[in-house]
């Protein structure tokens, strides 16, 4: 498992890399990307950066195109972040080469085997999340 998150980690800096953003942005784009629109409150939350850090990040992302502002439709008061990090061709182009290799490993499953595999995936998603919150793993 250390070696995938190696590997994993030193894919996404050479995306970071060809995107020409910043590691924090990265994340956070991608955060979005998986989890939806939320505020800059929850964004901060999630990353562990300060808000005034986080309105800095997205005041660039948003200069980017990779996301924008929009008011809650449940609460006006509210302004939701939502990415628009799918829409950029720049990100497709970054993974197609890796989609394309790991559709083909899938294809090397049953689809028994892949249901398996996914399932262990999303549980280990999960027990990052639960570490990722315990004290010692805080920023401050």
């Amino acid at each position: 498992m250390r070696a995938l998150g190696s590997r994993t980690i030193l894919y996404q800096q050479s995306v970071i890399k060809q995107l020409d953003i910043s590691g924090n942005d990265f994340i956070s784009i991608d955060l979005l990307n998986e989890l939806g629109p939320m505020t800059a409150g929850e964004l901060s939350k999630k990353t562990g950066l300060s808000t005034g850090t986080i309105t800095a990040l997205i005041d660039r992302l948003e200069k980017i195109g990779y996301a924008r502002r929009e008011k809650d439709p449940n609460d006006r008061r509210r302004v939701m972040i939502v990415p628009t990090y799918e829409e950029k061709a720049e990100i497709k182009t970054s993974y197609e080469s890796l989609n394309l290799a790991m559709l083909d490993l899938a294809d090397h499953y049953s689809y028994e085997q892949q249901m398996v595999i996914n399932d262990f995936l999303t549980k280990a998603v999960a027990l990052l999340d639960t570490e990722l919150q315990q004290p010692q793993n805080k920023k401050t």
